[in-house]
C-alpha cells in the first residue's frame, strides 16, 4: 500500500511550483492593471522601438505575419493533440501520460483566455500599426500558449527519445516560444510584459501540471518501476 503521506507530500511539491510561478504573473497583472508608471513607460518605449524596426524592414515584416499565422493557438493545439494521440496509439503504456499531457494543454487554453478576461488590458497603440489583433492584451495567448505546448511536450516526449534527440527538442521548442515572444512584439500586438507573463504562466502550468501528476500516484523507494519507464527529466539524472 502507497503512504497517503508520500502522495501529500508530492502533490504539495505541485501546489508549490504553481504558486512559484502564479506569484509573478499576478504582481504583473495587478502592475499592468493599476498602470505602474515605470513599467507602462518601458512597455511603450519598447514596443514604438520595436515597430520601428519592423517598418523599416518590409522582409522583417513579412516573415513576422508568416509566423502569426503559422502559430495560431489553433494549429499548434491540434498538432501538439495529434503528438498526443500518435504516442498513444504506439506506446500504449504511456496512456496516462498522453491524457495527461491533453487535458494540460486544454486548460492552459482555456485558463489564458479567462487572465485576458480578468486583467483587461489593452492592446498596444502605436500610430502606423504594423498588425491588429482582436481582444486584450495580458498575458499573450499565442506565447502563454507556445510556452504551455513546450513544456507538456518536452515532459510527454522525454520517455521515447534518445539524449540527443531531447536536446534537439529542448532547443527546437524553446526557438519556438522566443521567436513568438520576438514576434508579437515586433509586430505591436503585446507590450512585452504580455510576452513575459506569457512565458511564465505556459511554463508554471506545464510544470505544476506534470508535478501534480507525478504526484498522484508516487513510488516508494522499494516499488518496481512503473510501466512508463522512466517518469521523466527528473528520473533520468546519471542515464546514458
Amino acid at each position: 500500500m502507497l503512504r497517503p503521506a508520500g502522495r501529500g507530500r508530492r502533490l504539495l511539491k505541485a501546489v508549490g511550483f504553481g504558486l512559484a510561478f502564479a506569484i509573478p504573473v499576478t504582481v504583473l497583472a495587478f502592475v499592468v492593471r493599476e498602470k505602474f508608471l515605470p513599467v507602462i513607460e518601458l512597455d511603450e518605449r519598447l514596443i514604438i522601438a520595436a515597430t520601428d524596426i519592423t517598418r523599416d524592414n518590409p522582409w522583417l515584416k513579412t516573415a513576422l505575419l508568416v509566423w502569426q499565422e503559422a502559430t495560431q493557438p489553433v494549429w499548434v493545439y491540434i498538432v501538439s493533440s495529434a503528438v498526443c494521440l500518435i504516442l498513444w496509439r504506439r506506446h500504449r503504456e504511456l496512456a496516462t501520460r498522453c491524457l495527461w499531457a491533453f487535458i494540460t494543454l486544454m486548460v492552459s487554453w482555456n485558463l489564458q483566455l479567462d487572465l485576458k478576461a480578468i486583467v483587461r488590458r489593452a492592446r498596444p497603440v502605436v500610430s502606423d500599426p504594423v498588425s491588429h489583433a482582436p481582444g486584450y492584451s495580458f498575458p499573450s495567448g499565442h506565447v502563454a500558449c507556445a510556452a504551455a505546448i513546450a513544456t507538456t511536450m518536452t515532459l510527454l516526449l522525454w520517455p521515447v527519445l534518445s539524449p540527443v534527440a531531447r536536446r534537439w527538442l529542448m532547443a527546437g521548442l524553446t526557438a519556438y516560444v522566443l521567436l513568438t515572444a520576438l514576434d508579437r512584439v515586433f509586430l505591436g500586438v503585446h507590450y512585452p510584459s504580455d510576452v513575459l507573463a506569457g512565458i511564465i504562466f505556459g511554463v508554471g502550468l506545464g510544470t505544476a501540471s506534470y508535478a501534480g501528476y507525478i504526484g498522484w500516484n508516487p513510488k516508494r523507494p522499494d516499488d518496481s518501476p512503473p510501466p512508463e519507464g522512466d517518469a521523466g527529466p527528473e528520473s533520468s539524472k546519471g542515464s546514458t
